[in-house]
């Protein structure tokens, strides 16, 4: 019985000092963590809309103007070089083809608007434009499963669990996005 009674102290002994040095180690690497809670971030499809309708020729000029005050910052040799000299505006050049073609890219592109189709079985969000639609996202609930198919005019979105299927189909073949949703079986 004593042999018993030392076995289960030693037990216990070792099981808490390797509990208290886990402990520690975890605490040592989550004790500078900061827990916050998720931010959405806005899409650059409905950024590109609020910015470049209303004012999409106005923040082109700006921008490249404050953006080589930005760069001076990380690379002051690179820029007092392009301003001064022309001998490197190959270099200006090439940091500034990257903002122009970013907002260029907004203006140039038309508005969107992102819808969220809740369905059984999951949830599909695309960004359905005026003549085509993007799938954004596709999320199964737990125990279903997800199939996506997609041509050059059209997109399905499949939810399956057992004999139950549920379906996005969206068309555009020339025409604005035609989005239909059912569901098959029980």
């Amino acid at each position: 019985m004593r042999s018993g009674l030392v076995q289960l102290g030693a037990w216990t002994a070792a099981t808490g000092a390797a509990v208290a040095l886990s402990w520690l180690g975890v605490h040592a690497v989550l004790v500078d963590t900061v827990f916050e809670q998720p931010v959405a971030v806005q899409l650059p499809s409905v950024a590109s809309s609020k910015q470049g309708g209303p004012a999409g020729p106005t923040p082109p000029v700006p921008p490249p103007s404050s953006a080589p005050p930005s760069a001076a910052a990380p690379s002051p040799s690179p820029d007092p070089d392009p301003p001064a000299g022309a001998a490197t505006p190959a270099a200006a050049g090439s940091s500034a083809p990257a903002r122009p073609s970013a907002t260029a890219r907004r203006s140039s592109s038309p508005p969107s608007t992102l819808h969220s189709y809740p369905m059984l079985g999951g949830r599909v969000a695309l960004d359905v434009r005026a003549t085509e639609a993007r799938l954004v996202s596709a999320v199964p609930e737990a125990g279903w499963s997800m199939q996506v198919w997609h041509g050059d005019q059209w997109l399905q979105v499949n939810f399956s669990k057992d004999d139950r299927v549920s379906t996005l189909m969206v068309s555009w073949n020339g025409t604005a996005p035609n989005v239909q949703t059912f569901v098959v079986g029980n």
